[in-house]
């Protein structure tokens, strides 16, 4: 009878440590996974806080609030099951909406400097200013949906290109992971941003002179601040829409070339600098691949703004509003 009891108490310990070792595997991969997708991420995070300019402070934080549980529902709900899926029955298909997704961000890059340049983004902002806050969350959502899609893909990805276990319940473990950490971490982020003005006003007013230099030092420095996350942000997407595509072309196998030149430039870059060889050669992949980026974006800004069909198209949006 003992023996039977211990040998039972011996099969639950292995099953303990296999769970263990399993939650591990998890965890170790989810935060691998999210690192891959720390370019979309950067570009999440500085894209947001322009959603509650011009807002009464009071409402940032409930408005974040409810931008934040629209993402978790964007990917808990909607992507995450969706790309398992296409995974187990379309794997084929990852690649190409990858690269679909790829040339969204460059086109939203694209268009940022566009707007720039053409002055569209001052009227833009004022748009943005007088809409309600129903209406504030529901664009914010529906781009999260774009980069959430992105994240989520990419996370994926990095973890079927480790040959890790591929099993439905796997995946959907450090998906889910991924998805819960990304969002909060990107929100959580976004939401101390756009609060640091307060909080430095709030130090500014304190009787200790550290806090209240602090707290200048933080309401001076915010509007640089978020002009800095404007310019990583419009890179960013550059970047990452630019190496997508670059990648994807060459998986496909629609167009290797440029990733066999971009790659073979790396190489020689690398090999060539020595000690510095890491650094440069993944900078010359980064600078080719928002090269990329910027070419791609271009072409769909030329089509939906500059050229005649696309601006007949976008006043007949205007109209309709």
């Amino acid at each position: 009878m003992s023996g039977g009891l211990f040998a039972l108490l011996d099969d639950i310990s292995v099953l303990a440590r296999a769970a263990a070792a399993s939650i591990d595997d998890v965890a170790a991969a989810s935060g691998r996974a999210s690192v891959k997708a720390a370019g979309v991420v950067v570009d999440d995070t500085a894209v947001t806080p322009r959603y509650v300019e011009g807002i009464d402070p009071k409402r940032e934080l409930p408005i974040i609030k409810r931008i934040t549980l629209g993402s978790l529902r964007n990917k808990l709900v909607f992507i995450v099951p969706a790309i398992l899926l296409l995974n187990a029955f379309l794997p084929w298909l990852l690649s190409p909406l990858l690269m679909l997704g790829g040339t969204y961000l460059c086109f939203e890059g694209a268009e940022k400097i566009w707007e720039k340049l053409s002055g569209h983004g001052a009227d833009a902002e004022l748009e943005a200013a007088e809409k309600d806050e129903d209406e504030i969350v529901k664009g914010a959502v529906t781009t999260d949906f774009i980069l959430s899609a992105e994240i989520m893909v990419i996370s994926l990805k990095a973890v079927l290109d480790e040959g890790l276990n591929d099993s439905f319940w796997y995946l959907l473990a450090i998906m889910v992971v991924v998805a819960v950490l990304i969002t909060f971490a990107v929100y959580g982020t976004v939401g101390l941003i756009v609060k640091m003005d307060d909080i430095g006003l709030a130090l500014s007013k304190r009787e200790s002179g550290l806090s209240q230099r602090v707290g200048r030092a933080l309401v001076a420095g915010m509007p640089k601040l978020l002009t800095v996350l404007s310019v990583v942000g419009i890179a960013a997407m550059l970047w990452v829409g630019g190496h997508i595509i670059l990648v994807g072309l060459e998986e496909t196998g629609w167009l290797p070339q440029p990733y066999e030149f971009v790659h073979r430039l790396e190489v020689v870059v690398h090999d060539a600098t020595g000690p510095l060889g890491g650094i440069l050669g993944w900078l010359t992949n980064t600078v080719a691949s928002a090269v990329l980026g910027a070419i791609v974006g271009a072409v769909v800004v030329a089509i939906m703004h500059v050229l005649p069909f696309g601006k007949k198209a976008e006043g007949e949006s205007a109209a309709a509003h």
